[in-house]
């Protein structure tokens, strides 16, 4: 099979298990991508600098390697169209183009739902090009709380919750801005646990390949620190989900390829985030879920875009006991559970990133082991850093894997709490967050790291009132033995407890000026570890 190819659409590292499964079944590997320098480039046989939105330039290429081009594959991006117009035009299998299109739009998405009686949230679509009159009325009118979208981007970029009318206007704005179409949609918020779902569409079946529980926080965003699969809920709940992801899937007109949900249990039941044409990003559909699996979910996807038997599937996956309209279901069970983490900072400009070993000795780098099998870092020294509103913009993350839900959790959010990326002093947009200085559209965002209403807390802020910590004393000195335990169990967004950052501040910082003791609990309960080193270093401004 020298001569044959597989067509990738996009060269980040979403894409890399693509490749694997490309060279693993003997075919060269044709690539599109805007960025030339994308970390899977130079796996390519070939590659092309091409914007993923551009089909029509993707088509003339594609057709120039005639009976050579065997499939067309994406996963992670969000260019289902881009594949389905490309396989469509050279007579390849895809979901249909029209069905892509449905998942693609916001708009035409929540339309399929209703006509179908999907449970999905009522929706207002909102175009750029409304008059101003018209866009008061919406805001004046609006029952708050309500969520806002771009119709056509992913990773929640543009995404968030509007809480009052005082938040409409920039909310909208940002929405807006990050759609191509400069389209977006107002809808109901839907409260609940929020799950994540990948499955294949095959010959009239429906086999879920992953269901996880999605950790989203710092509202009014909707930031996903991770997720753990297979889900800990109740097999009840869980069948009530898959059948509504399997009657939202054919609503769209999804029929060949594979699927993903981003889905809630509300108090009304399930009801659909959203649907893709793709495998899941976020690390799941290539690391998580094989790894808690056992099973090549983008191989097994691969071979039906070669219109190949996907064997494994077949012989893999189970039957549901759940009544469905329209599939067959099925689920290829896990062994085993693999959990993902971030890791996040605060704003400013990495000065410096270090490693920490579990016995607080620094490490040279972060080494993988056997229960954390990956650490995928997103930002390195000099860069800008910020508080994330969307998914794009955390720090890294690592992928654990185990015998328990709990013990997958753990050495994932243990890893992340081992990296520390410090700033550089006298930066305007630390001290902002450090100081606790909000936007009109976003009151209580930034989070600090840690929450002040337990008496434990009340305590250590106590134990730091109107004290000075001398020159190069040690923090951890100050902390009674009656507080250890519950000093170690209070967590930052980075899984950190305040005993840990006092250890850590200790270790990177043992000669250190007279520090205020109000400000440092200050700057630590607001920024955690990066908020007391950046005091340390920047300690003139703020005394």
């Amino acid at each position: 099979m020298s001569g044959e190819y597989v067509l990738i659409l996009g060269a980040g590292l979403m894409q890399k298990r693509a490749f694997e499964a490309s060279r693993k079944y003997g075919y060269k590997i044709l690539c599109v991508d805007a960025n030339s320098n994308a970390v899977c480039v130079p796996l390519a046989d070939e590659f092309f600098c091409i914007d993923l939105k551009d089909k029509e330039k993707i088509a003339n290429l594609a057709l120039g390697y005639k009976d050579s081009l065997k499939a067309v594959f994406t996963c992670g991006t969000d260019f289902s169209t881009s594949v389905s117009y490309v396989a469509e035009k050279c007579n390849l299998i895809s979901h249909t183009f029209k069905a892509s299109q449905n998942t693609c739009s916001k708009v035409l998405m929540r339309k399929c739902f209703q006509e179908n009686k999907v449970p999905s949230p009522d929706f207002t679509e909102i175009s750029g090009d409304l008059p101003k009159e018209k866009l008061d009325s919406i805001k004046n009118t609006t029952v708050y709380p309500k969520v806002i979208k771009p119709s056509d981007n992913m990773g929640a970029r543009g995404c968030r919750l509007i809480r009052n009318k005082e938040e409409f206007s920039f909310a909208v704005e940002d929405a807006l801005n990050n759609s191509r179409t400069k389209t977006a949609i107002l809808e109901d918020y839907m409260s609940g646990k929020e799950f994540s779902i990948d499955a294949i569409v095959y010959n009239g079946t429906f086999t879920v390949t992953g269901f996880a529980d999605r950790h989203i926080y710092f509202p009014p965003y909707f930031i996903e620190l991770g997720h753990t699969l297979p889900s800990n809920i109740d097999e009840d709940s869980k069948n009530k989900l898959i059948s509504t992801f399997a009657d939202a899937v054919h609503s769209l007109g999804l029929t060949c390829g594979v699927a993903k949900a981003d889905i809630k249990l509300t108090e009304k039941g399930p009801m659909i985030g959203e649907i893709a044409a793709r495998l899941s990003g976020g690390y799941m559909s290539g690391w998580t879920f094989p790894y808690a699996s056992n099973f090549d979910l983008t191989g097994q996807a691969l071979l039906i875009a070669l219109g190949k038997e996907p064997g494994d599937l077949l012989s893999n996956r189970r039957k549901l006991n759940i009544e469905n309209k329209y599939f067959e279901l099925y689920e290829v069970p896990c062994t085993k559970f693999s959990a993902e983490r971030s890791y996040i900072s605060i704003p400013g400009i990495i000065k410096k990133i270090t490693f920490f070993n579990d016995d607080f000795s620094i490490a040279n780098d972060f080494v993988e082991t056997e229960q954390v099998q990956n650490f995928f870092p997103r930002v390195k020294e000099n860069d800008c850093v910020d508080f994330p509103r969307n998914n794009v913009q955390k720090c890294g993350n690592f992928i654990a894997v185990a015998s328990s839900y709990e013990s997958a959790s753990q050495y994932a959010e243990n890893a992340s709490s081992r990296i520390i990326l410090e700033l550089e002093s006298y930066n305007a947009q630390t001290e902002k967050f450090l100081n606790n200085i909000e936007n009109d559209y976003e009151k209580g965002f930034p989070y600090s790291a840690y929450k002040c209403e337990s008496n434990e807390v009340s305590d250590f802020i106590k134990l730091f009132e109107n004290i000075k910590i001398k020159k190069d004393e040690k923090v951890f000195s100050h902390i009674p033995q009656n507080l250890l335990k519950s000093l170690d169990s209070i967590k930052d967004y980075n899984y950190r407890s305040i005993l840990t950052s006092i250890k850590m501040f200790d270790i990177l910082r043992p000669n250190h000026i007279e520090i205020d003791g109000n400000l440092f609990v200050k700057f630590l309960l607001r920024g955690g570890v990066q908020g007391i080193l950046y005091l340390c270093d920047s300690y003139s401004q703020f005394v």
